[in-house]
């Protein structure tokens, strides 16, 4: 599939849900909400004019961002990552186009379901788990911490054993989501998962950092 195509994809799956907005929108109330506590009741609102735009930063400005940073990487390691890069980008593309949807459906119908919204969430590490051991060392993506910036075999152990973190993370926050109906519980669990997400690979770049260094001296 030529260069073409793949980016044509990309704006397909970008204005579907643009094409959604364009048919529900005089079922749209004045003042649309956009932002819900653990419960699913909005507690924040957008002007139904302003809408749109929420809506066309998360695909038009992913596909933007995620297009320029290969031109930006000082080492070019991005782009040797070929069709594993594009196939992040159609992902992520996707991920923005269904969270896209369930924003304009929460926005017709007034309130949210939490767990499908974390599920959705759990959804999105998944796919990031999957990908972080194709992330070549760079500066703009995967696990940028000073230790794996400075060694790339650091670099690569840590991707290795974040991917797998970020995978198995995804899946048990899918898990929780379909299972605890408690929404203080729910939102523990979304925390301290999220936080150990973070947190495992962080702390294993640095003690690899440090064992490398001891070895090399």
């Amino acid at each position: 599939m030529n260069k073409f195509f793949k980016e044509l994809i990309l704006w397909i799956m970008i204005l579907i849900p643009m094409a959604y907005l364009v048919f529900i929108w005089d079922k749209l109330p004045i003042r649309v909400p956009t932002h819900f506590d653990f419960g699913g009741n909005p507690n924040g609102w957008t002007d139904k004019e302003g809408f749109p735009f929420l809506i066309g930063i998360l695909g038009v400005g992913t596909y933007f961002l995620m297009l320029l940073i290969p031109i930006f990487d000082p080492k070019k390691k991005i782009e040797q990552m070929g069709d594993k890069y594009y196939s992040l980008r159609l992902l992520m593309t996707v991920f923005m186009s269904v969270l896209s949807f369930y924003l304009l459906y929460v926005g017709e119908k007034g309130n949210v379901n939490t767990n499908l919204l974390i599920a959705l969430i759990g959804a999105f590490y998944v796919v990031i788990g999957n990908y972080l051991q194709a992330v070549k060392p760079n500066y703009f993506i995967g696990i940028r911490t000073p230790w794996t910036l400075e060694n790339e075999e650091t670099w690569r152990k840590t991707h290795r054993l974040g991917g797998k973190v970020w995978l198995s993370g995804g899946l048990l926050t899918m898990i929780v989501a379909f299972s605890v109906k408690n929404n203080s519980l729910l939102a523990v669990s979304f925390g301290v998962i999220t936080a150990i997400e973070v947190l495992i690979p962080v702390i294993f770049s640095y003690t690899e950092f440090k064992k490398i260094h001891k070895n090399e001296n």
